[in-house]
């Protein structure tokens, strides 16, 4: 195990969780890497030999434990949202180097806690939201980092995707989008202990986004969600105070048709201009108060969802290859701790919540 950058070899990776994603996603970019060597994968069922296989792990096992005190660099955490926590954090104490799905935990507590033992470990932590390493999102930022708006007065961040099935027990229609032979679970979607629903499932990646693009912090949200027969939120709103003094709303949508792109629309509002980030239509745009305006030059199609460079920099980060990472442990806490503040805020009736 290396608690260092990796130079000269291949970094020896070791995947907990072979489901849907893992296998749809992160396991075939993984394996057709030269520079990783994919060591151990845990997982489930009858089908885990066949992964094995067909990806190339040197083993297979049911056993975390056993994974984790393999001779292994770093892990990949693709489980169910309620188990991330207790296995990042043994990984952490290990030493490794730690790929974590978001949400990278469902409790503000258990966030702050990884983000503390991450501190602690020295390794790399990345939660990979693909959306923080699109090139028109990492020009927006460079754009708020050059103080174009000035001090952010109101944060509007709205999301809505077609995922309707996935929250109501009918994941299938998901495998339209992403080509795997493994569905996605509906008990980790659709159930509450498990951390299904919208804000789980999909605010994390808008809020996510928009605290790495602005350093925002939440103080506290008053919010609300309902189910609309499901078993799980598939309607979300809130409204943010930030640290700092800023407000902001919160909305999120599980209910477009089929085949609709994905509405991710961040809106900044500061004391110098505006800055709008609308993936749906591929835009961004500053137009500050002096009459100055600016448009990002964004290539078709890049507004799409898609996870290519996470776990490529994930890797990229281990060996030194780069400095960047745009989702780590901090920026994943503060989603977290928002949406938390936000489940809680709506039990209590609405109430202002601190996260």
């Amino acid at each position: 195990m290396s608690t260092s950058t990796v130079v000269g070899r291949k970094v020896r990776l070791g995947a907990i969780g072979a489901g849907w994603w893992a296998t749809s996603n992160h396991f075939p970019l993984f394996a057709a890497r030269d520079d990783v060597e994919l060591v151990g994968v845990c997982g489930k069922g009858d089908g885990l030999e066949s992964i094995r296989e067909r990806f190339g792990f040197a083993f297979a096992t049911e056993d975390a434990t056993e994974l984790l005190d393999a001779d292994i660099d770093a892990v990949v955490i693709s489980t169910p949202h309620d188990l991330h926590h207790p296995l990042a954090a043994q990984a952490l104490d290990r030493g490794l180097h730690v790929l974590c799905e978001k949400p990278m935990t469902l409790h503000a507590d258990e966030a702050w806690d990884l983000a503390a033992r991450a501190e602690r470990a020295g390794t790399v932590f990345l939660v990979p939201y693909g959306w923080n390493y699109k090139p028109f999102t990492v020009a927006a930022r460079r754009i708020l980092e050059s103080g174009a708006i000035g001090e952010i007065q109101y944060a509007m961040c709205h999301m809505a995707s077609p995922t309707r099935g996935l929250f109501g027990t009918d994941p299938s229609h998901m495998l339209e989008r992403w080509n795997s032979d493994t569905a996605p679970d509906p008990r980790t979607w659709s159930s509450p202990e498990k951390g299904g629903g919208y804000a789980h499932g999909q605010i994390t990646h808008s809020s996510a986004l928009l605290f790495w693009l602005t350093g925002l912090r939440a103080a506290s949200v008053a919010g609300r969600v309902i189910t609309a027969g499901a078993p799980v939120d598939l309607f979300d709103a809130g409204v943010i105070r930030f640290a700092g003094g800023a407000i902001g709303s919160l909305s999120g949508a599980a209910t477009l048709a089929d085949g609709d792109k994905y509405q991710v629309d961040i809106r900044l509002f500061g004391t110098e201009g505006v800055l709008m980030i609308d993936v749906e239509r591929e835009r961004v745009t500053l137009s500050r108060y002096d009459g100055r305006r600016e448009e990002v030059a964004i290539a078709e199609g890049e507004g799409e969802y898609e996870c290519l460079i996470p776990p490529a920099r994930f890797i990229e980060l281990i060996t030194g290859a780069s400095t960047e990472n745009n989702s780590d442990v901090t920026v994943a806490a503060r989603s977290v701790e928002l949406i938390d503040a936000l489940l809680r805020s709506s039990a209590a009736g609405g109430v202002d919540t601190p996260v």
